[in-house]
């Protein structure tokens, strides 16, 4: 625990947080333009810097702020506490888009933004063993008050499971060597923290491979936050939540941190912004109608000053699009 936390304005800083807003304006001024009150979710609230901003910026701007993380929402419950009027703060996971909208009576929003990953609270914070440099209780979940830890996952998964996992999930090639030493070295001592992880991917990846691919233990640890907190699984369902919950004229912002993420955002958008009508089709109806519009061309990322700000920032990949046609729900 730090014994002396910095104030959470100097904890976050938010990843192209201009871009993003920008973005999002439109979906806004659509909204006030039809005489409604412009509506925003931002799906992973974290420590609030991005909403922060966006709630400045437009006085009118109703925020819901979505987070698995109750230690995240409170923190970011004081930042935004000027602006309480203004927000409604939930604990949810971000695939719950549509539950928490009727909870609140809420039809359609303007905008919605998504930035993915492990936010600089959880990497922040020791005691919730996401990060590989220091010793830590192997946990890693979003939401503490459920689910399984890391410990689980490593001492209790087949060693087959555990190749798939961070072969598939952190894109490990060296996955096999890896679950046969978390194997051998479980029967002996269950594993309880990071560094005794750590320890054992580091005697059996390659000095080499360390040397090129960053640290030894960088795809295990991402293999196993995304497998004990189910990332891809619950992103796959919130980004066609999102756009289902989104008006005409509003504005979905994604931004993504590795290729996994990115192929599914990328997945969605496309298949929104081109027609669906089957090939050969004479006539392209109303139902096969591109329902989204494309705004970046391919992923924007952020420029080097961002990241000398915000060494954090450097893996961001943003893609948005904008609701140009109602689509006809099944």
């Amino acid at each position: 625990m730090n014994d002396d936390p910095k104030p959470t304005s100097e904890r976050h800083v938010p990843v192209l947080k201009d871009r993003c807003i920008n973005l999002l304006a439109p979906g806004f001024e659509a909204a006030r333009l039809r005489g409604e009150t412009p509506i925003a979710i931002d799906a992973t609230l974290g420590m609030g810097g991005h909403s922060e901003a966006m709630l400045e910026r437009f006085p009118d701007l109703h925020l819901i702020g979505i987070d698995r993380d109750e230690e995240a929402l409170a923190l970011a419950g004081e930042r935004l506490a000027p602006f309480a009027s203004r927000t409604d703060l939930v604990h949810a996971v971000y695939d719950e888009i549509a539950d928490v909208l009727e909870d609140l009576g809420v039809a359609q929003v303007h905008g919605i933004l998504m930035d993915l990953g492990v936010s600089s609270l959880q990497l922040d914070e020791r005691e919730r063993g996401f990060a590989y440099s220091f010793d830590a209780p192997l946990d890693m979940r979003m939401d503490i008050s459920r689910g399984q830890t890391a410990a689980d996952v490593v001492n209790n998964y087949s060693e087959e499971d555990l190749v798939r996992i961070i072969r598939k999930w952190g894109e490990e090639k060296f996955a096999g060597r890896i679950a046969n030493r978390i194997v051998a070295a479980r029967t002996v001592k269950p594993f309880a923290t990071t560094g005794e992880l750590v320890e054992q991917i580091r005697s059996v990846v390659p000095a080499a491979a360390a040397k090129s691919g960053g640290h030894p233990a960088k795809r295990t640890f991402q293999a196993l936050r995304i497998e004990v907190n189910e990332e891809l699984d619950v992103l796959e369902r919130a980004v066609p939540a999102a756009v289902a919950a989104t008006a005409l004229g509003g504005r979905i912002v994604v931004m993504s941190y590795h290729s996994l993420e990115d192929k599914i955002v990328k997945s969605v958008f496309q298949a929104g912004s081109k027609s669906s009508a089957p090939l050969g089709f004479p006539v392209e109806l109303e139902e096969h109608k591109a329902f989204l519009k494309t705004l970046t061309k391919g992923t924007e990322v952020p420029t080097a000053v961002e990241i000398a700000e915000n060494p954090r920032a450097a893996s961001a990949r943003l893609r948005a699009v904008e609701r140009i046609r109602a689509r006809r729900e099944a």
